[in-house]
């Protein structure tokens, strides 16, 4: 029996359920990626590894079994995660004009160039709460860095706060453009890709 890499864990379904989801095309367009591969594509698979398995014999000692039923509730369990967030979105693509002020202040997918206390630069692209990836320097519009930016413009100073301590950050530059996001992409082991033999 394959060893499965687990589903990512969803964001805290409380917070997912209550608010908005702002997202960026992109970002949408990956969780409907992910959404029609779980449903028409691993699902299935998955079913038939339960029903093969199932056609075996004794259930209660049949591992392929237990592990194909524990496999379908994870399954299940992100496809209506994915759901709620699919239904709850509302895009918002960084790239698209912004009127008079608001083309210069730090809103929903905004790159911003900003300071901090030592001097250093930092850059960070404001997105939703599914696209972030701390490498890339992509934040939620949730977190406490963007909570500290919003509405900001460059020459203001904002003060980012901290349980430990306030920092006081320089805003430098704000510019909407698209912001690129990984596509999204079959994960190595799952059921429904073509099994490999051995030599």
């Amino acid at each position: 029996m394959r060893t499965k890499r687990p589903l990512r864990e969803p964001v805290r379904e409380e917070a997912a359920s209550s608010l908005k989801n702002y997202i960026t095309p992109a970002g949408l367009q990956r969780l409907k990626d992910e959404h029609r591969f779980l449903l028409n594509r691993e699902r299935p698979a998955v079913v038939k590894v339960v029903a093969w398995a199932a056609s075996n014999g004794d259930r209660s000692e049949n591992a392929d079994y237990l592990y194909g039923k524990r496999r379908l509730r994870q399954i299940d369990s992100r496809i209506l995660f994915l759901t709620k967030r699919i239904n709850a979105a509302v895009v918002v693509d960084p790239a698209a004009r912004r009127p008079g002020s608001a083309a210069t202040r730090v809103f929903f997918g905004a790159t911003v160039v900003y300071k901090d206390a030592v001097g250093l630069k930092h850059v960070v692209s404001i997105v939703g709460i599914d696209e972030v990836d701390l490498d890339r320097g992509y934040i939620s519009w949730r977190s406490p860095l963007a909570n500290a930016l919003m509405k900001a413009s460059p020459g203001d100073r904002v003060d980012l706060r901290a349980p430990a301590k306030t920092e006081r950050l320089e805003i430098i530059n704000v510019v909407y453009a698209p912001i690129p996001m990984d596509p999204f992409r079959e994960p190595l082991g799952a059921e429904s890709k073509p099994k490999v033999e051995g030599p």
